[in-house]
C-alpha cells in the first residue's frame, strides 16, 4: 500500500522519547531541557567546501551502501549455492572471520559508520521510500507509529534480539562456521525483518528500535571521534519553526533515527545519513568531530536503558568468554543432560548467567548508592538527581556508561582468534567464487599469529579498554557522583575498583580460553 508520508505532519522528537512522542515542547522548556551548558560538539568538518559538497548530495549514501549490499547478496548466494566446505564458502569465510571484526573497528574509531552503511537497513529503506537516493514525496507501507511501550524499551529491545540472535548462531553453529547455508539463511531473516518493519512502520523504527546491532554499535560506538551531525548555533534550533531537519523539507528527509540535532549531546542515536544536514533552510547543521571517548563522558541526559543495555551486553561477553574454557564445558555437559538440551548453549544457563553478571555489575552500584549516597540529597524532587529516579539509579547510570570502553574492548578482543586464525581463508574463498581450485592452497592453512600472541594481543586490547573505561569513570564520577557522595574517596576506590575488577576477570578469562574461537 503507497500513504502518504506524514513528516510535515510531525512533530519534534525528544531523542530521550521514543518515535511516538513527537510534540514539540514549548520553548521555554526548550531553553531548560537543552541549554548552552551541553557539550560543545567538537570541530566541524563540514565547514569544508568538499565535504558539505559530498553530504549534500543525494547519491553519497546510496554509494556507501551500494558496495554492501553486492557483498551480502553474494553472501546469501554463495552461501546457498557454493561448496559447503566452511573455509572455502566466500560467504561464511567473509562474515565470520573478517566482517564482524571490521565492524567493532568502524564502532570504536568512527561510532554508527556501519548503520550509514548498513546494506539491511539500506535495502529495506530504498523500498520504503520508493527510490535510491532521490528525495520522494510518498513512501510505500503503512507508516505506522511504533507502539509506545515498546518504544519507551529504547536500548533494551534491541539487546534483547541481540540475545536471541546470539543463542541462535551458538545452538546451530552457524558461525563457527557451520553449514554456509545457515549463514545465508540468517542474513536472509535479518533483510526479511528489516523489510517487514520498514514496510509497517515510518522511518528506520527497525534499526532504531530493534535491530539485533543498534545497542552494540551505539554504546561501542560511543567511543569514537565523530560526533555525528549536530545543530551549529542551538539559539537557530530552538527558534525554528519548521523543524524540517525532524519533519522533513524540500532537500532531505526528516531524520529516520527521531533525533533532533538541537538536543544531541552525543553520537548514541546519530545513523550519519545525513538527511538533517540536507534539510535544514538554516544551514545551521554541521558533521562534527570529537575526541576519542567524549560520548561516553560528556552526556549530561544518561539514560537507564542504555545502562542496562550496556550491563547486558557486559554479560554476554563474559558468557561467551566462560562458556569457552574447559572447566565450563563439563557444567555445560551436566546442564544439557539434565535439563534435556541436545547441546550448547543450553538456554537456561545462556540467559541465567547473563542476567546474574548484569545483575552482580549493577549490584555493586546498589551498594555504592547505600552506602555512599548523601542523606541530605533528594532524589525524588523533580529537577535534581530525581531525574534519574533513586539512589541506586543514580549511581548505577553514570557507571555503567563507564565500562563501555572494557565492554567493547571485551567484545573486539572475543573476534580476534578467527580473524588471526582464518581471514587469509577469505584469499582462496574468492578464488573458489572464480573456478580456481583453492582447496590445497598455502593460503588456506595460514595463521596470521599463533595462539600465544593472539592471547597477549586480546590482554593488550582489554588492558587498553581498561585504561580507557578508568579515565572515563574518573570523569564521571568526578562530574556526577563527587557531589552526591558522603565519601568521594570511597566513590572513587569503589567505581575505578569495578572497572579494575571487569578488565582483569576478562584478561584472565582469555588466557584460560588460549585463544579458543
Amino acid at each position: 500500500m503507497v500513504v502518504e508520508v506524514q513528516e510535515r505532519k510531525a512533530g519534534l522528537a525528544d531523542p530521550v522519547s521514543s518515535a511516538v512522542h513527537l510534540r514539540p515542547p514549548a520553548r521555554g522548556g526548550l531553553h531548560e531541557r537543552f541549554g548552552p551548558s551541553d557539550p560543545d560538539p567538537g570541530l566541524e568538518v563540514s565547514r569544508n567546501p568538499r565535504v558539505a559538497r559530498l553530504l549534500r548530495n543525494r547519491k553519497f549514501q546510496f554509494l556507501l551502501i551500494l558496495p554492501n549490499q553486492i557483498v551480502f547478496w553474494t553472501v546469501i548466494f554463495v552461501g546457498i549455492l557454493g561448496t559447503a566446505v566452511p573455509g572455502l564458502n566466500f560467504g561464511a569465510a567473509i562474515t565470520w572471520y573478517v566482517w564482524f571484526c571490521l565492524v567493532f573497528v568502524m564502532m570504536v574509531v568512527v561510532g554508527r559508520a556501519w548503520c550509514a552503511m548498513c546494506p539491511f537497513g539500506g535495502f529495506a529503506e530504498w523500498i520504503q521510500r520508493r527510490a535510491l537516493w532521490q528525495r520522494a514525496q510518498r513512501a510505500l507501507g503503512l507508516g505506522r507509529k511504533f507502539p509506545a511501550p515498546l518504544a519507551r524499551l529504547g536500548f533494551i529491545l534491541p539487546v534483547v534480539s541481540f540475545l536471541v540472535l546470539t543463542w541462535i548462531e551458538e545452538f546451530f553453529n552457524i558461525a563457527g562456521p557451520g553449514n554456509p547455508a545457515d549463514t545465508s539463511f540468517m542474513v536472509i531473516g535479518i533483510v526479511a525483518s528489516a523489510l517487514l518493519f520498514f514496510l509497517v512502520f515510518e522511518r528506520r523504527t527497525f534499526c532504531r528500535y530493534v535491530c539485533p546491532l543498534t545497542s552494540l554499535i551505539g554504546t561501542v560506538g560511543s567511543m569514537g571521534s565523530v560526533a555525528g551531525f549536530r545543530t551549529k548555533d542551538r539559539e537557530v534550533c530552538l527558534s525554528c519553526a519548521t523543524k524540517d531537519c525532524m519533519r522533513g523539507g524540500a532537500e532531505g528527509y526528516g531524520c529516520p533515527w527521531y533525533t533532533w540535532p538541537g538536543s544531541a549531546d552525543s553520537n548514541l542515536y546519530c545513523g550519519l545519513c545525513s538527511e538533517c544536514y540536507k534539510a535544514c533552510p538554516e544551514q545551521n547543521v554541521g558533521l562534527f568531530l570529537q575526541k576519542p571517548l567524549t560520548s561516553v563522558v560528556a552526556p549530561k541526559r544518561r539514560r537507564a536503558d542504555v545502562a542496562w543495555a550496556i550491563a547486558l551486553l557486559w554479560g554476554l561477553v563474559l558468557y561467551q568468554q566462560i562458556n569457552a574454557t574447559t572447566a565450563y564445558a563439563r557444567v555445560d555437559t551436566w546442564l544439557n543432560t539434565h535439563l534435556g538440551v541436545p547441546h550448547y548453549p543450553d538456554p537456561v544457563a545462556y540467559l541465567g548467567l547473563i542476567g546474574v553478571l548484569a545483575l552482580a555489575t549493577a549490584g555493586v552500584a546498589k551498594v555504592i548508592a547505600v552506602l555512599l549516597a548523601r542523606r541530605d540529597v533528594d532524589f525524588a524532587r523533580p529537577g535534581s538527581f530525581a531525574d534519574r529516579g533513586s539512589r541506586f539509579r543514580a549511581f548505577f547510570v553514570p557507571i555503567a556508561y563507564g565500562l563501555i570502553p572494557v565492554m567493547g574492548a571485551d567484545y573486539f578482543a572475543r573476534q580476534l582468534p578467527k580473524f588471526f586464525k582464518h581471514s587469509a581463508r577469505v584469499v582462496p574463498a574468492v578464488a573458489h567464487i572464480a573456478g580456481f581450485s583453492s582447496a590445497g592452497s598455502p593460503i588456506y592453512a595460514t595463521h596470521i599469529l599463533t595462539n600465544p600472541w593472539i592471547v597477549n594481543v586480546q590482554v593488550a586490547v582489554i588492558a587498553l579498554g581498561t585504561l580507557g573505561a578508568l579515565w572515563a569513570t574518573w570523569r564521571i564520577a568526578s562530574r556526577e557522583l563527587v557531589a552526591i557522595s558522603r565519601n568521594t574517596l570511597a566513590l572513587r576506590v569503589g567505581t575505578l575498583g569495578l572497572v579494575a575488577l571487569c578488565g582483569t576477570v576478562a584478561a584472565v578469562l582469555y588466557v584460560a580460553m588460549h585463544a579458543a574461537s
